[in-house]
């Protein structure tokens, strides 16, 4: 008797993520109205004491809709005293994303107080301190589970690169990595598949998170595509053997006309890209090596050795379907996500600890990932079968 086959509903996954970022966000706001119920009768639930100025009388339910989806507010209703909530303006019903900014600035370091303050432009009462802290560890575990959720589905286009940010270490500054991988998953579209932290990008970074990635499912890769590291490659060949490396052609590009006069870096650039247009291996080769031959005419040695070291370990797309080309041969995928980290990072500064820096961009990344960066097919990777 054959083997059974195992099928993957891919409409009904994608909801149960969407339903995970749903209900984190409903339950975000709800622990908020809570604490600012608690805040506003001085007393915690069945507490009695001296400053209570109202009792608590259950709840009412309020709808809200969020880029996330509708979620239902449960509103505290008091005895004694109206409740007016802060969080979320009386007879609203869209988000603001000021929650978001919240978390995210506690996650990078911001003092609660000075949160408390900040929030009282957009809001006009400030959210207290310990809202905050206590939203945090919260706030923590639900970006935690996604980052660390299990891989599902084989990827058979894996891009890889990493970020560096600035941290505090012993009273001093020093350079941190972030690396970050998305998959092209076997229905062809993108999923952030991971980010760790890492001091540099070492071997033992890199072999690391490889194998972090394969321990939480990984599977089905084809080719890895990242800039030219040899700790990255290195390790995608010890833990990754059978899948091929692709050397980012854009990155390549720089290498070359860094070595070029600026007077001729648009000539080179334009004999460059030519390579990379050919319709087969042979036919990129043989232009490669007339490519080089043109710097070293103009007295670029340099430039031409360059080429001549690094074009093989550029064309590895070359063996994959043609349509696939011209979105394998670069790191541009991942080039996207790279722009919204550094949008988010850049106003921090230097971060208190590389856990508040993983924490950061890994929120930011689920927030791209569940926008519609995520629900357009990438590839048809149906061509891999042909």
């Amino acid at each position: 008797m054959s083997d059974p086959i195992v099928t993957f509903d891919e409409a009904a996954m994608r909801g149960e993520l969407k339903e995970l970022v749903r209900r984190t966000v409903e339950d975000t706001l709800n622990a908020l109205l809570e604490e600012e119920a608690d805040d506003l009768i001085k007393a915690d639930r069945y507490e009695r004491t001296v400053e209570r100025e109202a009792y608590r009388a259950g709840h009412y339910e309020r709808g809200l809709t969020t880029t996330s989806g509708q979620i239902s507010l449960k509103m505290p209703k008091l005895k004694g005293m109206r409740f007016a909530t802060a969080i979320v303006e009386r007879y609203k019903r869209r988000e603001t994303s000021v929650e978001e900014a919240m978390i995210e600035m506690y996650l990078a370091g911001v003092s609660t107080r000075r949160i408390e303050d900040v929030s009282e432009i957009p809001w006009g009462a400030s959210v207290s301190a310990t809202t905050v802290s206590n939203l945090n560890d919260k706030a923590i575990e639900a970006v935690e589970e996604w980052r660390s959720r299990p891989l599902t589905r084989s990827c058979p286009y894996v891009f890889v690169d990493g970020i560096y940010l600035k941290r505090a270490w012993g009273g001093a500054f020093e350079n941190m990595a972030v690396m970050a991988a998305i998959g092209v998953n076997d229905d062809g579209y993108r999923e952030v598949i991971g980010a760790a932290e890492g001091f540099t990008e070492s071997s033992e970074c890199w072999r690391g998170f490889l194998s972090w990635l394969k321990s939480r499912g990984l599977s089905g890769v084809r080719m890895f595509t990242g800039d030219k590291a040899a700790a990255m490659t290195g390790a995608i060949a010890e833990v990754s053997p059978d899948a091929a490396y692709q050397r980012c052609t854009v990155h390549f590009y720089r290498n070359v006309l860094s070595k070029v006069p600026k007077s001729k870096r648009g000539q080179a650039a334009a004999m460059l890209k030519a390579i990379h247009s050919q319709e087969s291996l042979e036919a990129s080769m043989e232009k490669a090596a007339g490519v080089a031959e043109k710097p070293e005419g103009m007295k670029l040695q340099a430039a031409a050795k360059c080429v001549r070291d690094g074009v093989a370990e550029t064309l590895t797309y070359t063996r994959l379907p043609m349509r696939h080309w011209r979105r394998i041969r670069t790191n541009n995928a991942i080039e996207r996500l790279n722009r919204e980290i550094r949008r988010r990072t850049r106003v921090v500064g230097t971060f208190p600890d590389g856990r508040s820096a993983l924490m950061l961009v890994t929120a930011r990344l689920k927030y791209v990932a569940d926008s519609e960066w995520g629900s357009r097919r990438y590839l048809d990777v149906s061509l891999l079968d042909e």
